[in-house]
């Protein structure tokens, strides 16, 4: 195992663990099997981002080369947006300043698909590769923004845009992911890659079809008010077990 895969899988560890210490308090004091799960939600956002800050520091030089050319400093911005990305995972497990970091995530991300993908747009429009990154980048944005819309003021109407266009965003991507499990069922469910599903992985076609299946009925759930919560808690559920069973293995190996 790589110094850089070492690096980032200790640090997602140690994110779930100071996760779930911190949350347990208000995980005892919430009733209800969904409302505990989308609890959950924010530890796993805040893993990913935990990773992502890890490669920041661990991969800085290779990540700098997608830093646009007219920004001075390429090292510099790469362990910038690292320190952002940590600062936003440390925020979000600690459950403090949440709606600052949650608005400012999305800001950052939504800068990231602007500045980076959607300039390479003209010579990339039939790489598959290219939106299947570019519009998971635009959920993370998407989520963090439903995260900072639910903490604003009640009542207050941008709390309330917040909400409807992150949902929309993150709704859009599931049905997009979903189309893609079913186009390409050999390939890695859950966040589509041009890696083909390992051999070790029983009825892989099938897999593909049935995570294509919830994020289609998420996506479109998500958009439903009575089915809002339910969707959102069986599509974290199901990409939850997909990383734990599927993905840290693939890692590992």
């Amino acid at each position: 195992m790589s110094a850089l895969t070492s690096g980032m899988l200790g640090t997602g560890l140690a994110t779930v663990a100071a996760g779930l210490l911190l949350v347990r308090t208000r995980l005892v004091a919430t009733s209800g099997f969904k409302d505990r799960v989308l609890l959950l939600g924010p530890i796993a956002e805040a893993v990913a981002l935990a990773i992502f800050a890890a490669e920041h520091f661990l991969d800085a030089r290779d990540l700098a080369g997608i830093v646009p050319r007219w920004l001075p400093g390429h090292l510099f911005w790469t362990y910038l947006v690292g320190c952002a990305l940590l600062a936003a995972a440390i925020s979000l497990i600690a459950w403090r300043c949440v709606r600052l970091s949650a608005s400012l995530l999305a800001l950052l991300f939504l800068i990231i698909v602007a500045t980076i993908d959607l300039p390479g747009l003209p010579k990339q429009i039939h790489a598959r590769m290219f939106w299947i990154l570019t519009v998971r980048e635009t959920a993370f944005a998407g989520g963090a923004m439903v995260l900072a819309g639910s903490l604003w003021p009640r009542g207050q109407s941008a709390g309330r845009t917040l909400m409807t266009m992150g949902r929309t965003i993150v709704a859009a991507v599931f049905v997009f992911y979903a189309i893609e499990h079913f186009l390409y069922p050999h390939h890695v469910p859950g966040v589509p890659l041009e890696k083909l599903t390992p051999g070790w992985v029983p009825v892989p076609v099938l897999l593909a079809w049935v995570v294509g299946a919830v994020l289609l009925a998420a996506g479109i759930g998500l958009m439903v008010p009575r089915a809002r919560r339910m969707a959102a808690a069986g599509a974290g559920g199901m990409l939850l077990l997909l990383t734990v069973f599927f993905y840290v293995p693939i890692l590992v190996m």
